[in-house]
């Protein structure tokens, strides 16, 4: 079964180019690619994605306003953002408003593809750079830490804190000498005890409540 995506970026050419290469590669199909975000919901409900591609800048309603809005009416929907080195505020208040990725805009094709399949089959990818900046940020904020009452074990501490440094599934597994569907396992008991729904939201409870 193809991965359905669907692309919302204002730039034509780059549009264009993520269109052909979602088409044109095995197990992918782009049911949509927009401008812009101005008919939002109806153009997800029309182009039925598994995971949105969005450019953090849009003309009108914004990336960031654009993924509060998909998650609030479409959260099952996963959200793929598309970056520059300098939107670490951008990219912070994506993080909160629940996006489950981030790439740079001039990430290779292959590595494009692989970051829409991670993100489809429940993983957050995010490149080491933006990861540090993202890091940086959450620890800058002025927000009250939150009390600690997740009652995580020592290992999804572990697991926990590879999310907050930005590591895949696949490193996670690596580096715990685990599966990845036990990697993910772990994920999904620490998004229950945790009581959030993405990565995102994981990372920010994390930081917060300084559990790791």
């Amino acid at each position: 079964m193809n991965i359905r995506v669907a692309i919302f970026d204002d730039n034509k050419n780059l549009l264009n180019s993520l269109f052909q290469l979602i088409n044109g590669s095995a197990g992918f199909e782009c049911t949509g690619a927009f401008p812009n975000c101005d008919e939002l919901l109806d153009d997800l409900k029309k182009s039925a994605p598994d995971v949105v591609l969005m450019d953090i800048e849009m003309p009108g309603i914004s990336g960031i306003e654009a993924v509060r809005l998909i998650k609030r009416n479409l959260p099952k929907v996963k959200i793929l953002m598309e970056t520059v080195f300098e939107d670490d505020e951008k990219v912070f208040a994506s993080i909160c408003n629940g996006a489950e990725g981030y790439i740079l805009k001039n990430t290779p094709p292959a590595m494009i593809l692989a970051a829409i399949r991670e993100v489809y089959e429940g993983g957050a990818p995010m490149t080491p750079s933006i990861a540090s900046k993202v890091l940086k940020m959450f620890r800058s904020q002025t927000s009250p830490v939150e009390e600690d009452n997740s009652n995580l074990s020592p290992r999804e501490r572990e697991i926990l804190s590879c999310l907050v440094d930005g590591m895949s599934y696949k490193l996670i597994a690596e580096k715990c000498c685990i599966s990845i569907d036990t990697v993910g396992g772990h994920i999904r008991k620490i998004y229950e005890k945790l009581q959030v729904h993405s990565k995102s939201e994981a990372v920010v409870k994390a930081i917060r409540g300084k559990i790791v």
